[in-house]
């Protein structure tokens, strides 16, 4: 079975959108295991293309040791030493992953951590991409580069919640799975969907702000 395959939930509620965890009470579990915990950022990117913003994203390289193998994503990865904070995690990840310097990018917004099954507490951090910049993909981490519009992203009619299998619906309605539908032969869902949606809130609360 593909996540393309999950049940559709078609009544699930709208607040199961905007979680920070990837299991529904996730935050509070793997929050109170903080031994656990392994410090990450993620950079979502954003850039202004053909009169429009868009996101860019990767897919990652095929890697039977990465449980996340093939999957969309956001360049990031795990915190190292030298990093003073997550916006030096998000940006030398971005450098190393698709080969965009930190002088081409403007961090706007720090969001807040989202916890995942693998006991990684992640931290999106927003930035403004200049554009075009050449991207040079680390071909062992990074198989595809490309970009999605932030309107198509938004329009509720490219999404579907869904539950992890025909058992899981009661729980499911809180806490659905995330899955876009395919846009250039690609599909987002799982962690990076929900990033994607808690960016769409603090942009609507204006944590920050869109050049216009």
């Amino acid at each position: 079975m593909t996540v393309k395959d999950l049940p559709i939930l078609e009544h699930a509620d709208a607040r199961g959108l905007h979680r920070n965890a990837d299991v529904e009470n996730g935050a509070v579990e793997f929050g109170n295991s903080k031994h656990k915990q392994r410090k990450a950022a993620v950079l979502i990117p954003l850039i202004k293309s053909a009169g429009q913003w868009q996101v860019l994203f990767i897919r990652r390289a095929s890697n039977e040791r990465d449980r996340h193998s093939g999957q969309v994503a956001f360049p990031g990865g795990a915190f190292e030493r030298t990093d003073a904070c997550a916006i030096d995690t998000a940006l030398r990840e971005t450098k190393e992953e698709i080969g965009i310097t930190p002088d081409r990018i403007k961090v706007i917004s720090e969001l807040g951590p989202y916890y995942t099954i693998s006991h990684y507490r992640v931290t999106p951090v927003v930035g403004i991409v200049q554009w075009p910049s050449n991207l040079c993909l680390e071909t062992t981490e990074v198989a595809r580069a490309f970009l999605i519009p932030l309107n198509w992203l938004r329009n509720q009619e490219n999404f579907t919640l869904r539950a992890r299998n025909e058992l899981d619906k009661k729980s499911a309605q809180r806490h659905p799975i995330i899955v876009y539908n395919e846009f250039d032969g690609e599909t987002l869902w799982g962690a990076t969907a929900r990033m994607t949606m808690n960016f769409f809130k603090a942009l609507d609360e204006k944590a920050f702000l869109l050049p216009s």
